[in-house]
């Protein structure tokens, strides 16, 4: 047990300093790369909800002010940082079997303050709600995944508020995008910092023309989902997705797992048609295209793929490719979960962008270090009854919070945790004190 912990502490100072080094640079000043590596440490440290008072408390300051001034007014170029990051996560995470995932996921908000904010659609929430939407490109290679991007999303009546803009710090220069087109833009940026993949994939929210001519100009094919209304050319004309069933023989349909789950393999039926390709960017040659079809094999229900790759590609490659996508959920799940990407109770642009960084570097952490784990790990023999499932990054956080990390000095120091429930309640009093002064001010006026 002590070999293991001893283990664990090294590989894990190795992959923090590595990461706080590559960043270090982008940071002109001691102070932010502090906070910075502070504030880090701080995401992984804290279990409950985190915001700038729960972190300063954990990591020991006297008040939330330094981190809110990190988030908020500290000169450093956020986007520098976030593309070392990158570059980190990349190298470490390899380059075998590579592809991107760009999807979006949502975080519940209680105020149209907080930018971006409005009611709207978020798989996360399970319908419309008051929330921020943001898409995200994650890195995902036959090693490990983790987010290296991420794009807030302002909708039509948010990019057009010129007043809401100005308030909340968005810049001048950032107009209405949709989500295809942040999602490009995340593929662009990535292909220009040098990272190639063979695939890209996503939902159907990306299924459009546009983003996928797009992605076929960068050198990538993709496996993109598309609705059932979707519509396709082939030889015999044009029709929907659906129509296209009618035309797949009995002998067609193959089944592939699609992964494995805690109560065995899931399999799935697959069919793949080909189709003329309605994307090809101008002097680049056609392809190969097709629509991919999946069928529960109990259910009957039925999902359908865009896919292109330059050379042609067997089924069991394209379904390949359409299962890892899930793999962004994965991160979506680690990135709330471990490192409170969705808790940080931000409202102005460039805070917003600071702390996602900020999860998104934990997170990032958390991924690497639970590969290390895996590959330093050696395969248990037939007979050892204690054979077990991989490290991953929720049972990597366990031990680090049992061996490596620090303790939130509110549980090892009584005078730090008295003097912040004094600084709260001051606080909250003042807060309480305005909210009436403001109150009676406005009855006034209306009256």
């Amino acid at each position: 047990m002590a070999a293991q912990a001893t283990v664990v502490h090294a590989l894990w100072d190795e992959s923090f300093e590595g990461l706080m080094g590559r960043v270090a640079g982008c940071f002109p000043r001691r102070e932010p790369r502090l906070t910075c590596r502070n504030m880090v440490q701080g995401l992984l440290m804290v279990k409950d909800s985190a915001n700038c008072w729960s972190l300063a408390e954990a990591i020991g300051h006297a008040g939330p002010h330094v981190l809110q001034h990190f988030l908020s007014r500290a000169r450093f170029d956020t986007e520098a940082v976030r593309r070392s990051a990158a570059a980190w996560a990349v190298e470490q995470l390899g380059d075998r079997e590579v592809m991107l995932v760009v999807d979006e996921t949502g975080d519940e908000k209680s105020s149209l303050d907080a930018v971006g904010a409005a009611r709207q659609y978020s798989g996360a929430l399970g319908g419309i709600g008051l929330c921020q939407v943001a898409v995200h490109l994650s890195y995902v290679s036959a090693q490990g995944h983790a987010l290296i991007d991420r794009r807030l999303y302002l909708g039509e009546a948010w990019s057009g508020d010129d007043e809401r803009r100005e308030l909340a710090g968005v810049p001048d220069e950032t107009a209405f995008a949709t989500k295809p087109q942040l999602a490009g833009d995340m593929l662009a940026e990535a292909h220009a910092a040098g990272i190639r993949t063979a695939w890209a994939a996503a939902d159907e929210v990306y299924g459009g023309r546009e983003l996928r001519a797009r992605i076929r100009t960068l050198g990538h094919g993709y496996a993109i989902a598309v609705p059932t209304s979707h519509r396709v050319t082939t030889p015999g004309g044009k029709d929907k997705a659906t129509t296209l069933l009618e035309r797949v023989p009995k002998r067609a349909w193959m089944r592939l797992k699609t992964g494995n789950g805690t109560k065995g393999e899931r399999l799935y039926d697959w069919a793949m048609i080909d189709v003329n390709p309605d994307d090809t960017p101008p002097g680049h040659p056609d392809g190969h295209s097709q629509v991919l079809i999946r069928r529960h094999r109990r259910t009957g229900s039925l999902s359908f793929y865009r896919t292109w790759h330059p050379d042609p590609q067997p089924i069991s490659v394209l379904v390949s490719v359409v299962c890892r996508r899930w793999r962004v959920e994965e991160d979506f799940q680690g990135a709330k979960g471990l490192a409170h990407l969705d808790t940080g109770q931000v409202t102005c642009w460039i805070s917003w962008h600071r702390w996602s960084l900020m999860s998104l570097l934990a997170y990032a952490l958390l991924a690497v270090g639970a590969l290390h784990e895996r590959q330093r790990a050696t395969p248990a023999e037939p007979e050892d009854h204690l054979v077990m499932v991989p490290v991953s990054p929720r049972e990597l956080l366990a031990l680090l919070r049992a061996f490596v990390l620090p303790r939130p000095c509110q549980d090892t120091d009584p005078a730090h945790a008295l003097r912040w429930s004094h600084w709260r309640r001051r606080h909250q009093h003042r807060a309480a004190d305005c909210h009436r002064r403001w109150n009676n001010v406005t009855a006034v006026a209306i009256a």
